[in-house]
């Protein structure tokens, strides 16, 4: 009985503790650019979207609902669910495999990277993760005896799954499997309470296929074919890597034992606990299996989380034994993991602790300079006649101004990401196409920095098609260009002209990181589509130190080809900088300030130099 208790009143200290984490940094976490869109189809209501069933949406809409426009009552739906996600584990644990081994488990769940974070974002693996501990939980009480209680809990998280996300499909079918596998699953088929609360599940569906069916199964084809490339690559040999990373390495090796203890055949124990290991082991595999063939370009690390959070009650029975050393590690490393997890949301949650990630590959642009930039919205806006709407370049834009100005109707040009990402449609259905609004003046929004740079020369010529030469845009800058976005004003209509487009750069020397004395030497080459570029300033920290000599002959044509700034060849760039002496040893941000012939004035994003 002390057990017990010693191990409730660490789950509740360790749950209340991040759970208040939790609330902290989800009140100050700038909206991910997914969450803004979720926002967006929740003022947009319906029973399913292009991307996703509705249920993200609905609990999106119902926060705001509840909490007004901002950042955390959007969130808070999700953070309730994430903060009940622990105890269903418990519940699941302590019924099949005893009272301690089920509140250590809880307490797991809680450390565990992975889904120690669960509910901070706004996002549709949230329920998708409260559907598949239900739908285990009820599994797991009616492999015992078949009651009305467990098969209504079984429709329910059937239900809910369906109406979250696609992949629950893949939860249903590993669960579907283990079920088959089991003499006393398969004897639940001829019990038609189970059938019932199969057909509820089922039902759910409808309205995600009749979606599809009304527009030419736009979201399946997404889903299953458009992201994927369905050819073998290497990558799939990283899954174990970034799970260790995820849910730390010795816990993910005390959960793979216990998944091979609990599936194997053969050995006596309870069939609940043969069904999760089952499960777990179907679920990991296939998504181990299919990460030869899918999506390599966009975050999936999070698709084991149920096969994980199945296996928590066997691995907590296992760290029950008598090797106190393993289990001491195992409770250490996953705290360690889930503090660094919780700094890393605070850092990226704080704009001055954000900005020291601007050198890194791992910036978080996606969470960052939407506030900066609705303001700059704001103010262009005040200058311009009264009526001027705005026209965001991608779904990212459109969703993140949309949720900062109260317009959930921005219009968005066509862009690869929209595509990229299955918005495209729903863009369509909303009737959110830029063209809707070609009469009017607009205040045209880019974000350059959402292409590799290689593609920005091939975007801008396609800007024009569509709306003629570009007027000179004001840069927006944040965490030293890292996230960069241009305002352009455009007049009603398509202007005549050749192609004028923003400038485009690149430092050659000194590279990104180089180490510099007070004496630096900074080339490159830089030039303006239409009608070139008549300066090139040196900046550094923001602050111009020098007028670099521009024309000299560097012909970067053979890299962009079609480019037709007027001083090709001669688009190179160089300069002799003297550092200020005021500036001191350690990081500085060396960028340049592109003037264009048309009187344009561009900010080119900065790059880490380290002065000795």
């Amino acid at each position: 009985m002390q057990g017990e208790q010693r191990a409730r009143a660490t789950f509740v200290a360790l749950w209340g503790v991040v759970c208040a984490l939790k609330f902290a940094i989800a009140v100050r976490l700038p909206l991910f650019v997914d969450e803004a869109f979720y926002w967006q189809e929740g003022r947009h209501l319906a029973f399913a979207y292009s991307d996703l069933p509705g249920l993200t949406a609905w609990l999106a809409r119902l926060g705001t609902a509840i909490g007004g426009e901002n950042a955390f009552a959007l969130r808070l739906p999700f953070l309730l669910i994430g903060a009940l996600l622990p105890w269903l584990v418990m519940r699941i644990a302590r019924r099949w495999f005893g009272a301690i081994v089920g509140w250590q488990a809880a307490s797991l769940a809680v450390l565990m990277p992975l889904s120690g974070l669960m509910g901070v974002l706004a996002v549709p693996d949230v329920p998708l993760t409260l559907a598949t501990l239900l739908c285990l939980h009820a599994a797991a009480r009616l492999l015992r005896a078949v009651g009305p209680g467990a098969a209504f809990q079984l429709g329910v998280g059937l239900a809910i799954g369906a109406l979250s996300h696609y992949r629950f499909a893949g939860a249903v079918g590993a669960g579907a499997l283990a079920m088959l596998l089991l003499p006393q699953g398969r004897r639940l088929l001829s019990d038609p309470r189970v059938l019932v609360a199969l057909l509820a599940g089922a039902l759910a569906w409808v309205p995600l296929l009749l979606w599809n069916l009304e527009n030419a199964e736009a979201g399946l084809r997404f889903q299953l074919v458009d992201r994927h490339p369905w050819q073998l690559h290497a990558d799939g040999f990283l899954f174990p890597l970034i799970q260790a990373l995820f849910v730390t390495p010795v816990l993910l090796a005390t959960l793979l034992l216990a998944m091979w203890r609990t599936a194997r055949v053969g050995g006596e124990m309870r069939v609940q606990w043969r069904f999760l290991g089952l499960f777990a082991a179907l679920a990991a595999g296939g998504i181990f299996a299919l990460g030869f063939v899918t999506d390599s370009e966009r975050i999936s690390f999070h698709w084991p989380l149920p096969a994980w959070l199945a296996l928590l009650p066997a691995a907590a029975m296992l760290l029950s034994g008598p090797r106190q050393g393993w289990r001491r590690l195992v409770w250490a490393t996953s705290g360690l993991g889930l503090a660094a997890v919780l700094v890393l949301a605070g850092v990226v949650a704080t704009p001055e602790l954000r900005a020291g990630l601007a050198g890194s590959k791992h910036y978080p642009r996606n969470f960052a300079g939407w506030q900066p930039l609705a303001e700059a919205v704001d103010d262009a806006l005040a200058a311009m006649p009264a009526g001027t709407v705005v026209v965001a370049e991608n779904f990212k834009v459109g969703a993140e101004l949309g949720f900062l100005r109260g317009d959930p109707d921005i219009a968005v040009l066509d862009h690869p990401l929209n595509i990229a990402h299955g918005r495209a449609p729903q863009l369509a259905l909303w009737g959110l196409q830029a063209e809707r609004v070609q009469h009017l003046t607009r205040l045209l929004v880019l974000a350059p920095g959402d292409l590799p740079l290689k593609h920005w020369l091939q975007r801008y010529h396609a800007l024009c098609d569509w709306l003629g030469p570009l007027p000179p845009a004001q840069t927006v800058s944040v965490d030293h260009g890292r996230q960069r976005f241009l305002l352009v004003p455009l007049p009603p209509g398509r202007a005549e002209g050749a192609c004028v487009a923003p400038a485009m750069a690149w430092i050659d020397t000194p590279v990104a990181g180089a180490r510099i004395g007070r004496t630096l030497d900074v080339e490159g080459w830089a030039f303006k589509e239409g009608v070139g570029l008549s300066r090139v300033e040196i900046l550094l920290d923001g602050q111009a130190v020098a007028d670099a000599a521009y024309g000299h002959t560097l012909d970067v044509r053979p890299a962009w080809p079609g480019s037709t700034d007027p001083h090709h060849p001669r688009t190179g760039f160089r300069a002799t900088v003297q550092v200020p002496a005021e500036l001191s040893s350690g990081r500085h941000w060396l960028s340049l300030r592109l003037h264009g012939a048309d009187g344009s004035v561009e900010d080119w994003p900065a790059q880490p130099v380290m002065l000795r």
